[in-house]
């Protein structure tokens, strides 16, 4: 049989109920490919043909050997004393299903494209001659990490596990936290080539219903080759491609995940994707770190205020310098003025090309960090940061107070918990840059009333990004507890807008009071 695919790349055709031609399908199918191992026997009465397909390394192969094969070599047809003879194809099928296969987790296939697509998957396809359809077995072992400790979110006092690229381990994590039956995690393929697994998760009694039926509903337009990663359904799925802000928080952190879906939120979990996609969002979530909610108040507001203050520093801090000393030098007091002027005697290039230069050796060195070898990470930062950092100073290239201002914008942008929206900050600051440069203050300013225009026309599945600041008021929305600063728990009582309406209470009243 000749292989015929659809317009949307899946197989056409379902199995013919004759085993010489099924096999000889799978076989064309599966052609040149060395990974795939096609086991045929004879089951127990010795004239009943079986095969077993399976990918080598995607496969435990000893369950396959121990509960499928062995079994139906003991015992299909003799054990038991069934005269096979006398049973249809539907019959011969169940008897298979109820008295000889040992697994928990089998299903029975038709299409050639289920079958395939589970052998690919991993499972294992048991082909018994004289049976109406083929049986798919969960037999999946693939190569993995264990869960380790997070390396984006680090904290101090909480979980120190993580996601891994294991699509059933992210899974269980989540349930590990939440053991509530209302939790649901609804399974599909993405990717039409690749058929990547996805996991929609969501609290049936606090999600918004019309935001989990616009989800699904993208979800099911997806049209790519293949799905690779969290971040590929990211781009895919947002509402406004162009924005540099993330629409979608990606977190590494399960109990972070655990946390958004009793706020009503969903989750996506992405085969081979170490972390997850939480939605909709808001600007205020990026600044919230995982110990937040783990320590005192005090100190987890205080360390949230710290943050947002650094977001400011890494977006306008650079603008802002080459706004003052290139045009309103007379803001300035005089004493600042002149340490200004003399740390410049000798500098013959402008203040802009001086700050970009500094900024543009920052982000080199940060790209080289990255990607090469992590024992060299230390040895690059020493050279390029204070190595060249200081023959440029020496050279007459830069002056020590551009040094002491790029390096203060650089710590204040590795502040921001999330790694994503830190990476906005790192791209914008050379629009304030660039402005400052051209029309000083005024254009920093502009730029920055653009800005917040922007992040007020922004949405994130409905939910209005800059929320509670905009329409704040319309959606009764009290979420100064849990904003700029962390209020005790116990005064947290409600959950944010995102939930479902009438379900936004989180304790009870009695308990409110009695707090």
């Amino acid at each position: 049989m000749k292989l015929v695919y659809e317009r949307n790349q899946k197989i056409q055709g379902s199995l013919q109920k004759n085993f010489d031609e099924d096999y000889a399908f799978l076989e064309k199918a599966l052609e040149r490919s060395g990974d795939i191992v096609k086991n045929m026997f004879y089951a127990g009465d010795g004239k009943t043909r079986a095969v077993v397909i399976y990918v080598d390394g995607m496969t435990d192969a000893q369950t396959v050997q121990d509960f499928v094969i062995r079994p139906l070599q003991s015992r299909f047809g003799t054990d038991l004393t069934q005269d096979l003879g006398s049973l249809s194809a539907a019959e011969r099928l169940s008897y298979l299903e109820k008295h000889v296969l040992e697994t928990v987790d089998w299903k029975e296939v038709e299409t050639y494209e289920d079958i395939l697509t589970d052998i690919l998957s991993g499972n294992a396809l048991l082909l018994v001659e004289g049976c109406a359809g083929a049986v798919s077995l969960s037999t999946k072992n693939f190569p993995t990490r264990g869960v380790g400790q997070t390396e984006q979110e680090m904290v101090i006092r909480g979980p120190k596990d993580s996601f891994t690229e294991g699509f059933r381990t992210n899974t269980a994590l989540i349930r590990r936290r939440i053991r509530d039956p209302r939790l649901k995690m609804e399974h599909t393929k993405v990717g039409e080539r690749s058929k990547t697994d996805l996991a929609i998760c969501y609290m049936d009694d606090l999600v918004d219903p019309e935001v989990l039926a616009q989800v699904k509903q993208k979800i099911g337009q997806l049209s790519l080759d293949g799905i690779f990663d969290g971040g590929m359904v990211e781009q895919l799925l947002e509402k406004n491609p162009w924005t540099p802000f993330p629409q979608f928080q990606h977190t590494e952190r399960p109990d972070k995940a655990a946390s958004s879906l009793l706020e009503g939120r969903i989750v996506l979990v992405i085969d081979n994707s170490p972390g997850v996609l939480i939605l909709p969002v808001t600007y205020a979530m990026f600044f919230q770190s995982g110990d937040d909610y783990y320590t005192r108040f005090a100190v987890a507001s205080f360390a949230r205020l710290l943050r947002f203050a650094a977001a400011v520093f890494a977006i306008g801090f650079p603008g802002l310098y080459v706004a003052i000393a290139a045009y309103h030098t007379e803001m300035l007091p005089t004493a600042f003025l002149l340490s200004i002027a003399q740390a410049r005697t000798g500098i013959v290039i402008p203040v802009v090309l001086e700050v970009l230069l500094m900024e543009f050796q920052f982000e080199l060195l940060r790209e080289a960090g990255i990607h090469i070898p992590g024992q060299l990470g230390g040895t690059i930062g020493i050279v390029g940061g204070l190595i060249v950092g200081q023959a440029a100073v020496d050279a007459g290239l830069v002056s020590t107070i551009v040094v002491i201002v790029v390096s203060f914008t650089a710590i204040a942008s590795f502040i921001v918990p999330s790694e994503a929206f830190g990476g906005v900050f790192r791209l914008l600051k050379f629009v304030f840059i660039l402005a400052a440069a051209l029309w000083g203050i005024y254009g920093y300013l502009l730029v920055f009333t653009a800005l917040l225009f922007h992040l007020s026309q922004l949405e994130s599945f409905g939910v209005p990004y800059m929320l509670p600041s905009v329409c704040g008021g319309n959606l009764d929305y009290n979420s100064h507890k849990d904003r700029y600063v962390r209020y005790p728990l116990r005064y947290m009582w409600k959950r944010p807008v995102t939930t479902r309406t009438g379900r936004r209470i989180r304790r009870k009243k009695e308990e409110k009071k009695n707090g």
